[in-house]
């Protein structure tokens, strides 16, 4: 029996070809996406580290949050990006000043060392009359003292009456920082300095007193610090209500690892959640740590805030907004990246592109900030809404048009698409002159956390990471009222042990101190 071969369908190779045109246009974009990754890695492990005057003043050292407004250079840029990024970034560069050295800082003290000639050699050799000082000639040299290191002796002389030898009569013993300890409000001061400004781990710490003859081992410089935390909490408890009191946030937040934490792996990750406000006349900074990053952490420490909080793309700050009616502000360079990153990507920059032109819409209203900057939040407020709503509003048009013409799962669908998600975040950040564009003075505050934490590296117990918080709030929040961290935290640590009252410690806020009163605490 002879069998037949029967010819397949036109209408089944029709389907299956087109089953396999998609396939394998599919295969095709994923390739190019991961393509684009794989020169934006590149970009970011191996390309030169170039400094622009942008809004951003720091580099990719914030967990993958900090920007930077210039691209790779201004043949990536389209004719209108190139034209406004060519006359609004500005490389900066550390110059050598020619012709002379900086001059040593006018505040340092003076110790005048005279150079005289002998007596013999102030006689004028021509005619024998004494030489008259017409002038000197000075020339200055810096000079570094090591650290002094000394001890501190409390000495109560005792009294007693001979004749009925009832007891003895005593001064009250001063109220001390950490009880029954020997560590002086100086020396707290100085460990949490170096610490939590400098970024010195306390194990580098033990070796340098160790070369003065000072045997401090770490753990009790650890325990020392989370006992000065603990006293600080009456002014801790104070600044978080004037938080919750102020009307314009900034948050944001950064991983850190605790090794031991109940219920958690020593692998595992907790964070520490920064709060700034927005008064720039009395500027606050709040650390706080937290196992979490959920929604809960920021309802905890925002409590019965109402007003503006601007943060990055992360959701967990939604519950709070909805549940505290808050004006959620968005982070436009975190909006910039993203286009900055397609440009990156590109194995062979374009000169034209969607990612250039957003880029220069972007760049045109960081401008308006810039020359705006010294303006009263009216006058800004006044020239956002004549010079920066037009520019939006285009870049509002551009965008709605580009979303149905690029597709999602690509770098530049990933930046369209988070523009257009945090477009209603970002077009609030216009409508009050106080408000910023993005949120890098928060970013900006977590900076010494960040450098600190690549030195120490986690934190070893619960205590430890909350009294790194408490401190790094002092010393931050001292910093942004232009008090030097080190007098700051010796003037506190000294008055609190006394302060009784709210007045007391209302006196210990850093806009109510000023450098003039802590120029005794060296």
């Amino acid at each position: 029996m002879t069998h037949l071969q029967t010819m397949p369908d036109p209408n089944d190779l029709h389907a299956i070809n087109l089953q396999l045109r998609a396939v394998i246009e599919k295969q095709n974009k994923t390739i190019e996406y991961l393509q684009e990754q794989l020169h934006l890695l590149k970009h970011q492990r191996f390309a030169k580290d170039r400094r622009v005057d942008v809004p951003v003043a720091q580099g990719d050292l914030f967990f993958n949050e900090a920007e930077m407004l210039a691209v790779d250079g201004e043949e990536n840029l389209d004719a209108q990006a190139s034209e406004t990024l060519n006359t609004e970034t500005v490389a900066v560069e550390r110059h050598t000043r020619r012709g002379g050295r900086r001059p040593l800082p006018a505040n340092l003290p003076r110790v005048e060392i005279i150079h005289d000639l002998p007596e013999a050699e102030k006689i004028c050799p021509h005619d024998g009359t004494a030489l008259h000082r017409i002038g000197e000639e000075i020339a200055e040299q810096l000079d570094i003292v090591p650290a002094k290191i000394q001890v501190i002796r409390h000495v109560r002389p005792q009294y007693a009456c001979r004749c009925c030898a009832q007891g003895v009569t005593i001064a009250p013993a001063p109220p001390q920082p950490i009880p029954k300890s020997n560590a002086s409000p100086g020396a707290l001061a100085y460990i949490a300095t170096a610490k939590y400004v400098d970024g010195l781990p306390l194990y580098r710490l033990e070796t340098i007193l160790a070369r003065y003859g000072v045997d401090l081992p770490r753990a009790t410089s650890a325990a020392w610090m989370i006992r000065l935390a603990v006293l600080c909490l009456p002014l801790m408890n104070l600044l978080r209500e004037r938080i919750q009191e102020s009307d314009y946030l900034h948050m944001d937040e950064t991983p850190v690892q605790v090794l031991k934490e109940p219920d958690k792996p020593p692998t595992s990750t907790s964070y520490v959640w920064a709060i700034r406000n927005g008064d720039p006349a009395h500027p606050l900074v709040l650390f706080d740590y937290d196992p979490s990053r959920g929604g809960h952490v920021p309802k905890r420490l925002l409590g019965a805030f109402r007003g503006a909080l601007q943060t990055d793309g992360y959701d967990g700050y939604n519950a709070v907004v909805r549940e505290n009616t808050l004006t959620h502000l968005g982070c436009w360079a975190h909006a910039l990246r993203k286009f900055q990153d397609v440009v990156k990507a590109q194995k062979v920059p374009k000169k034209t592109g969607k990612a250039t032109h957003a880029l220069g819409l972007i760049q045109r209203l960081y401008r308006i900030e810039r020359e705006h900057a010294d303006a009263t939040p009216q006058q800004r407020h006044h020239a956002r809404q004549q010079h920066s709503i037009p520019i939006l509003n285009e870049l509002l048009t551009w965008l709605n048009t580009s979303l149905t013409h690029v597709a999602p799962k690509t770098t530049l669908g990933n930046a369209l698409h988070y523009l257009h998600n945090e477009w209603p975040k970002l077009q609030r950040c216009f409508d009050d002159g106080r408000y910023a564009l993005d949120n890098n003075s928060i970013e900006n505050t977590l900076r010494p956390f960040v450098i600190g934490r690549k030195n120490w590296l986690f934190c070893d117990t619960v205590h430890g990471a909350q009294a790194s918080a408490t401190l790094y709030s002092l010393v931050e929040t001292a910093k942004a009222n232009g008090l030097e961290p080190y007098r700051y935290l010796k003037y506190i640590i000294t008055a609190l042990p006394s302060a009784t009252t709210l007045e007391d410690i209302e006196a210990l806020l850093p806009w109510t101190t000023t450098p003039e009163s802590l120029a005794d605490s060296y």
